[in-house]
């Protein structure tokens, strides 16, 4: 079975009831890297044995200069935890010693090669590349730049890195996938996108679903 994980019922509603496809169960994990890990932790902890993989899907920010754009496909290589650890002004250092701990993550190989393979025959055009997880939403040009350039980062959201983790910890393959709303700049409302890359996220994941040979 693919255990379909959203951040909101917004972002899940285009696969509420979805019939087609192999064996799938849909679950809303919450907003941010703290409510999706407490949640996906208790919903595997439930029963993980019939899970042959979790994939992640939602809306992202885009960051200038990476060559995503608005309502592009994007799927992650790695999910990097972006803003842990020391924030100094112009950048973020990473605790040392006792407190070191990992904050990059690998997705599944053969499954971003899969869906790479699927959504490209279907001419989406998939951007692929290190997403990056954010305790908050980047507001500014400026701070996208800085975390662009530190992770060589290709879009930013709030869950993936959590997501990734415990995927890791259950020893459950998971695939990340997620459209572009908006870029990362000064936040302006009105340039984003958000129902319409909903929209595209939902169908490159049906898509998915219909076609992935599970491992």
């Amino acid at each position: 079975m693919i255990l379909l994980v959203a951040a909101t019922e917004m972002e899940a509603l285009p696969l509420a009831g979805e019939k087609t496809g192999q064996s799938h169960a849909l679950f809303v994990a919450g907003v941010g890297p703290l409510e999706t890990a407490v949640r996906l932790t208790r919903r595997l902890c439930e029963g993980v044995g019939g899970i042959s993989l979790v994939l992640n899907f939602g809306v992202a920010g885009a960051y200038v200069g990476s060559g995503a754009g608005l309502l592009d496909i994007c799927l992650a290589e790695s999910e990097v935890m972006g803003d842990f650890g020391i924030c100094h002004e112009e950048s973020v250092e990473l605790f040392g010693g006792q407190l070191a701990c990992k904050t990059v993550f690998s997705l599944e190989s053969q499954y971003l090669a899969q869906a790479g393979e699927i959504l490209g025959k279907q001419d989406y055009g998939c951007k692929k590349g290190v997403f990056v997880t954010v305790n908050g939403v980047s507001a500014t040009a400026r701070r996208g730049a800085r975390l662009r350039t530190a992770h060589n980062g290709l879009c930013e959201n709030m869950e993936g890195g959590a997501v990734a983790r415990v995927c890791e910890e259950f020893a459950v393959p998971c695939l990340e996938v997620r459209c572009v709303s908006n870029m990362v700049e000064d936040r302006n409302l009105a340039n984003w996108q958000f129902a319409a890359a909903v929209q595209k996220c939902g169908q490159a994941v049906s898509l998915l679903v219909d076609h992935i040979v599970l491992i």
